[in-house]
């Protein structure tokens, strides 16, 4: 079986990878059956002379390949015919800008296997880069303010050698008595966290931060049940909200009123209360001068973010009145980082983090005829056509999902 390591191909260019080097020796040391080639590349975050020092082949030529691993969709006149690949394909969603390629990965008789979906036996992801986003995501978060309001001029994260460097900096940092707020306890919500608590923010209760004035900054963490409420007032789980979340209404506007800093790692599904909206933003009870919305949902739930902004621009204004953009220094404007690529500015750290997660559960795969069922759940083409879990697409596919 041999692997290939592909060049990323998409623009805005990406780093990333989904195996560094010592994870390719990794492989090959628990699979001697395996055989790992590396496609050139002049933007990887490893340059090919460490991939050659790791013992690894670096050659253009992937047709030697029989599994194409990327991060990125792959552009269409680049798919190898009759491979099978891995990246992050944004179809599953039935996203327009890429039916063409799945289309193209249909024609090619391409096995297509969606990062996005590599799920164990309970539904749950097995390999992302959510907590690279929630590390970068809250960094930026605390650079805006400091824009913002003058206070401090953080270097762009981009610019660091790697998270202990990010973290080594925002330690010089010293904020006001501001309440922090952070949505989410997966992935995304974890990795701010942890920024939070290396600034060695205090993390506070519901009640403490919606009722109680301090002397030094706090940040309290919500999971869903906290900022939404049943619209007929009954008791249920959070497992209940997540089946039946058009029974819910959102009660986020209490915290509103309270907090500076807004970071935003929720997952927000089909149906869910909007956490707030255009009109609320436009309350005399709406306090939020800063958000950091990492799950960036245009036009969705998080009704400041209007555009995703990027890692060269990453902070816009809005201003509520006229719901438009406007300088995010503005007295009345609300300032917005909605980076939609964020672990890109931590290519590295990303990289090797995603890497032993592929490691410990995908690559093994390939040699336990699946026991696991993890290739049959992600693997959404074969054969030139939609697997059947993924026979829902057919009408995206066919152009005719939105007739």
């Amino acid at each position: 079986m041999t692997f290939g390591i592909i060049k990323e191909r998409k623009n805005p260019p990406d780093r990333r990878v989904v195996f560094s080097p010592e994870a390719c020796q990794s492989v090959l040391n628990k699979f001697p059956e395996a055989q790992i080639v590396v496609e050139p590349s002049d933007i990887r975050v490893y340059a090919d002379q460490a991939y050659r020092d790791a013992g690894l082949v670096v050659s253009d030529d992937l047709t030697v390949a029989d599994v194409l691993l990327g991060v990125k969709e792959v552009p269409i006149d680049a798919l190898i015919p009759n491979k099978k690949y891995f990246f992050f394909s944004h179809t599953i969603k039935k996203q327009p800008y890429n039916r063409e390629l799945l289309r193209a990965v249909l024609e090619k008789n391409i096995e297509l296997y969606d990062h996005e979906v590599i799920t164990n036996q309970k539904g749950q992801r097995l390999v992302a880069f959510g907590r690279y986003a929630g590390l970068v995501g809250a960094y930026n978060g605390i650079r805006t303010y400091g824009l913002k309001f003058g206070l401090f001029d953080l270097p762009k994260a981009e610019t660091l050698p790697d998270l202990k460097g990010m973290i080594a900096t925002l330690k010089t940092v010293e904020l006001p008595p501001v309440k922090i707020l952070l949505t989410g306890k997966g992935r995304v919500g974890g990795g701010a966290k942890e920024i939070l608590d290396a600034m060695r923010i205090r993390e506070v209760s519901v009640e403490e931060y919606l009722h109680e004035e301090n002397a030094h900054p706090v940040y309290c963490q919500l999971d869903v049940l906290d900022y939404n409420r049943h619209a007929q007032g009954e008791d249920h789980s959070v497992h209940h909200f997540y089946f039946h979340p058009e029974e819910y209404e959102s009660d986020f506007m209490k915290f509103a009123r309270v907090t500076d800093m807004f970071i935003a790692g929720h997952y927000y599904g089909d149906g869910s209360p909007y956490l707030f909206t255009r009109e609320d933003a436009r309350s005399d009870d709406f306090k939020i001068r800063v958000v950091a919305d990492i799950s960036c949902d245009i036009d969705g739930p998080v009704a400041t973010t209007i555009r995703p902004s990027t890692i060269e621009d990453p902070i816009y204004g809005y201003d509520a009145g006229s719901e438009k953009e406007v300088d995010f220094k503005a007295s009345d404007a609300i300032a917005v980082m909605a980076v939609d690529n964020l672990p890109c500015e931590l290519p590295a750290d990303a990289s090797v983090g995603f890497g032993e997660s592929f490691l410990q559960y995908v690559i093994p795969a390939f040699f336990d005829d699946d026991a696991e069922g993890i290739l049959e759940r992600a693997r959404m083409t074969k054969d030139g056509k939609l697997t059947e879990r993924y026979s829902y697409l057919q009408d995206y596919v066919d152009g005719t999902d939105q007739v």
